[in-house]
């Protein structure tokens, strides 16, 4: 594509602009995130612990379990993880969101319990709210999600003026000079590094931009107005248990779910109430192969079902960017994103260092670009799409125009009331 000097100058401000506001911030982003990746491995050794469990004797009904987990913990036990193997210990859980959750799990065959698991005591979880809040709660999550947006700024802006002026040549994607000086070598090592992961973490940041307060919200709103959620008969709280006679045991409702040869995770969430229902649903790296059932509790029977299929747009385009921004898809997956979270902190410490490198006393070393430059109506209507559709980015935008405006008066008001003597 052919460049306009002054707009890639104007570009280059931006840019700027946006490296200082986010370049603290994506090394942190990136550093935890990275770290977060690893969950599953460091924390393995203690689950595998929590749930192997010698085979031996007649185990105890899942009913019995469920009275003995509810004993061990003061919170209301809601659901249970199905165990898919005899030398597996029970998993019951209580709490709904990640900041309550609590697992018991309990031996089968003794009815001991084999570990009481608060998950906001485990060290990952601090990782987790490190990552995605700053350990600042609702106000980090702010800045957080700001920073994020100022990202998809850095990206899209890096990408033109990093775009070769002249005739395109291949070896531009692997040119980094190493005799011209430091500056040169860092600035190459930012470039280029940034162009090849800008792709996914664009994917990245959009996989974690519906956890999100301001963004998440309006996109949920966005997507019930739409009607591109969770069908109604997703939700468990649409189906109501006909009382009569006793409710069936757990164990009838595990033994149901077994038939149904869900892959992957499967858990039952108990009933709230008399009127409550089981209901099954099951989690694969695979989302086309989710599903979820809902079960009276009186008389054992489904009374509700629903197929991944039957999702809406949104909310599958969500899961599925989210699972990816978590690298849940299988090997393949955590390598892109670890090696993005890598690659995405070398491209920034390489950026500060061209900076500092080029920078001059005294001067913040922003390109100057011609006062009678204006940006093309398509320039500033994508802008303001921008600013729509992330409105931290948009109002963080108003601000720094409003403040930068506010100056020019100033600076021309002093001038011109001769507040201002030369010599």
């Amino acid at each position: 594509m052919k460049k306009n000097a002054k707009l890639n100058l104007w570009l280059w401000k931006w840019h700027f602009i946006a490296g200082i506001i986010s370049l603290p911030f994506i090394l942190v982003l990136a550093v935890s995130g990275g770290w977060y990746l690893f969950k599953d491995i460091i924390e393995r050794p203690e689950t595998d612990r929590a749930r192997t469990v010698d085979v031996k004797g007649t185990p105890l009904s899942f009913q019995e379990q469920w009275d003995i987990a509810q004993k061990a913990t003061t919170k209301q036990i809601n659901s249970v993880v199905l165990p898919k193997t005899k030398n597996k210990a029970t998993e019951f859980v209580s709490g709904r969101f990640s900041n309550t959750l609590e697992s018991v799990y309990i031996n089968p065959f003794t009815g001991d319990i084999t570990n009481h698991r608060v998950v906001r005591n485990t060290f990952m979880y601090k990782v987790r709210k490190f990552h995605g809040e700053l350990l600042m709660g609702s106000f980090g999550t702010k800045i957080v999600e700001l920073a994020a947006c100022w990202m998809v700024v850095l990206v899209l802006t890096g990408i033109y003026i990093w775009w070769p002026k002249q005739k395109w040549k291949s070896k531009r994607l692997f040119s980094i000079r190493t005799g011209h000086g430091k500056r040169i070598l860092f600035r190459d090592l930012h470039a280029v590094t940034s162009f090849w992961i800008s792709a996914l973490l664009l994917l990245i940041l959009a996989g974690g931009l519906p956890w999100t307060d301001v963004f998440g919200h309006n996109y949920k709103w966005l997507q019930e107005v739409t009607h591109t959620g969770y069908p109604e008969t997703w939700n468990n709280s649409n189906y109501r248990s006909v009382k009569q006679g006793d409710p069936v045991p757990l164990d009838s409702v595990i033994q149901l779910t077994y038939g149904l040869q869900l892959p992957g995770k499967t858990t039952i969430t108990l009933p709230e109430n008399e009127k409550g229902v089981f209901t099954v649903k099951n989690e694969t790296p695979a989302l086309e192969n989710q599903q979820i059932f809902h079960i009276d509790r009186y008389s054992g029977k489904i009374i509700g079902k629903d197929q991944w299929k039957n999702v809406g747009v949104m909310m599958r385009s969500r899961m599925w960017l989210m699972n990816f921004h978590e690298g849940k898809f299988g090997t393949w997956n955590f390598i892109l994103v670890f090696l993005t979270a890598v690659l995405l902190t070398l491209a920034s410490a390489s950026a500060l260092c061209s900076y500092l490198l080029r920078k001059k006393r005294g001067d913040w070393g922003i390109p100057p670009v011609p006062p009678q430059y204006k940006a093309g109506k398509g320039i500033i209507a994508f802008i303001i799409l921008l600013g729509i559709c992330l409105p931290l980015f948009g109002l963080s935008l108003i601000i720094i125009y409003g403040s930068y405006s506010i100056k020019q008066r100033f600076s021309w008001s002093v001038k011109n009331t001769g507040l201002i003597q030369k010599g």
